[in-house]
């Protein structure tokens, strides 16, 4: 697995240009080569603000947006159309404004009634096994103030979990308590890992995440890695205790 590399950008309006302009040129490149690159999508504010970049700039690059494919690492287990979801804040910010194919965009399953959290877990693991190429070319991922990724959380029993692609995650420290998340295991299966944090409250969590002595556990940050390259895109103040 790759060493991580880190950027350090002046505020959280340059590190949103820099993660749009660099995923725009991954997906170019990726294109250029004749393949349909697999993007694994995150949520937060700053994925927000990059997706609202990427959106601006789709214009003037040469992207194919009906031959990209999109995934997410997790999702809150709320009704469809929820302003809580990930996917929802995707779509409004750049995904149904771009041009993408809708039968290209894998959201994980909401809680509507169709599916109970583990079936939708399962389901959504054997979507990405059935419809995935076998590693994302991009995988987005946010870091919360705790260290979390996905919606693995610091001492919780899904990161234990190897068994399975996607996982319930209950009882969850940040609400809604309902989630799915890909574990571990899934979330290895990547090209490139871009973590992309912004603001003072993650200092200690991206210190914690790139130190050279520290637990999964209690980080769980500290457990991915891209096969090729994994980059920790932050802003100065989430590098502030660096």
């Amino acid at each position: 697995m790759s060493t991580p590399e880190v950027i350090v950008h002046e505020d959280s309006g340059t590190l949103a240009g820099d993660i749009a302009s660099r995923l725009l040129e991954a997906l170019e490149l990726a294109q250029a080569g004749g393949g349909v690159p697999q993007i694994g999508l995150t949520g937060g504010s700053i994925a927000d603000a990059v997706h609202r970049e990427v959106a601006r700039r789709a214009v003037d690059s040469s992207v194919d947006w009906s031959r990209v494919v999109f995934w997410w690492g997790d999702e809150r287990f709320v009704p469809g159309g929820s302003p809580d979801r990930n996917a929802t804040a995707a779509r409004a910010a750049f995904l149904d404004t771009v041009g993408v194919d809708p039968a290209r965009v894998h959201e994980m399953p909401a809680a509507d009634g169709a599916l109970d959290l583990d079936a939708a877990a399962a389901a959504y693991g054997e979507e990405l096994r059935e419809s995935g190429s076998g590693a994302f070319d991009v995988l987005m991922l946010g870091v919360g103030p705790d260290g979390h990724v996905a919606s693995l959380f610091p001492g919780h029993p899904a990161l234990d979990v190897e068994d399975q692609v996607a996982v319930a995650v209950r009882e969850s420290p940040k609400p809604p308590p309902d989630r799915i998340s890909l574990t571990f295991s899934a979330l290895a299966h990547s090209r490139q890992v871009w973590f992309l944090v912004s603001g003072a409250e993650k200092a200690a969590a991206v210190a914690a995440g790139l130190a050279d002595e520290g637990s999964v556990g209690a980080t769980p940050a500290r457990g991915v890695r891209g096969q090729d390259s994994t980059v920790w895109l932050i802003d100065s103040a989430a590098a502030s205790q660096l």
